[in-house]
């Protein structure tokens, strides 16, 4: 595998940072994750203006001549060097304020960033995809900037074991009696027919797959509330669905252990997740 790092494609063996790195000290950085398809990276744009967001937010500095046609020649450079051309794929992207002695406080202006980039192979769990996954309700622990992709992802790290250790595929966050989204992934929730889902504020990050996905659910003329469903309203969920850039769009069947509905994706969900497919130009297998 090559990666990488700080201007120069290597063998991932051979990639070094600094133990004073303050990505590896603090979490002090941003990261992103693009989907890839046989056409190319899907949703480029939309996943560059998140990052830049991000470095704005938390006054990253950048490497010289960064810009989003840099990172695309070296998505592509990494893809060819892993084979990975033509292919599904995820290219991960991490900027960090770069390396200085441990300090609370920004490091001195001129400290370079450092940059990482990866490529790896991606396969859709179509069964999973079709069959539907189980979820519980965690209290939402995270700090108050969730709309800011850090690496800072302990508790999300925390919740999403606690899942794994219950069972099931994700955890539900909550926070003040409403759904605010899952430990990796966007929540949205059926009721009376209509679609309910956060709205974008610092509780939820702004997730390019649930931009998408409610662009898709309003073409379809579906009435959508960007609202959080709530966890009294568990029992008026008829459907419920995740969303992310790995997910694509996910069936919930059971919730807490209890099902959701009939226990089975519905119809809203499975008219959504075949929109998304055909926007990502894929065709699940019969």
């Amino acid at each position: 595998m090559h990666v990488y790092l700080n201007g120069e494609i290597l063998p991932l063996e051979q990639a070094r940072v600094s133990v004073e790195d303050r990505g590896f000290l603090f979490g002090d950085g941003v990261y992103e994750v693009t989907r890839v398809l046989p056409s190319g990276l899907f949703a480029e744009s939309e996943h560059w203006q998140r990052l830049q967001r991000g470095i704005r937010e938390l006054k990253l500095a950048t490497p010289e001549g960064f810009s989003k046609e840099m990172v695309r020649r070296i998505s592509h450079e990494l893809l060819e060097a892993n084979g990975l051309t033509g292919r599904q794929a995820t290219v991960y992207l991490q900027l960090t304020r770069g390396a200085a002695p441990r300090n609370h406080g920004f490091p001195p202006a001129g400290t370079p960033p450092t940059l990482y980039m990866s490529a790896s192979p991606f396969q859709v769990p179509w069964t999973q995809r079709k069959e539907g996954v189980s979820a519980l309700m965690l209290p939402d622990l995270r700090w108050a900037r969730c709309d800011l992709k850090t690496v800072n992802l302990l508790p999300n790290i925390l919740a999403k074991q606690q899942a794994r250790d219950a069972g099931v595929f994700e955890a539900l966050l909550v926070r003040d009696g409403v759904i605010t989204e899952g430990a990796s992934t966007s929540v949205f929730v059926v009721m009376d027919g209509a679609l309910y889902t956060h709205p974008k504020n610092e509780r939820i990050l702004p997730g390019v797959t649930r931009d998408i996905v409610l662009s898709l659910a309003r073409e379809q003329g579906l009435t959508v509330h960007e609202r959080p469903a709530q966890v009294v309203e568990l029992g008026r969920f008829q459907e419920v669905f995740l969303a992310g850039t790995t997910t694509d769009v996910q069936p919930v069947i059971a919730v807490n252990g209890g099902k959701v509905g009939e226990g089975k994706p519905g119809p809203v969900t499975l008219a959504l997740q075949r929109a998304l497919l055909q926007r990502m130009g894929l065709e699940a297998p019969p």
